[in-house]
């Protein structure tokens, strides 16, 4: 994987992950392969006054697996919407 790709976090791990609502926000879990090990991240959106809104997650949080991964960037973003809610697009 290139440098810049890695930096600035690269591609997704394999297939697209399967996403989840939660209080009418789409979670997509997007976890970033480092190594041999996978970076927490998500993508959150939400239609916001008829535009679309999106919030990329990405954590310092690393773990072994990649379902570990996607357990653990479902459950950050779910946390971050139930503190945030809209605001987490200003």
């Amino acid at each position: 994987m290139p440098f810049w790709s890695r930096l600035f976090g690269g591609k997704p791990a394999g297939e697209t992950l399967p996403a989840e609502e939660h209080r009418g926000f789409r979670i997509t879990p997007k976890p970033i392969p480092e190594g041999s090990r996978f970076r927490v991240a998500a993508r959150i959106e939400k239609e916001v006054d008829g535009a679309p809104r999106v919030h990329d997650l990405i954590r310092a949080d690393t773990t072994a697996t990649l379902e570990e991964a996607r357990s653990l960037s479902l459950l950050k973003a779910r946390q971050m919407i139930d503190e945030q809610g809209e605001r987490l697009f200003g």
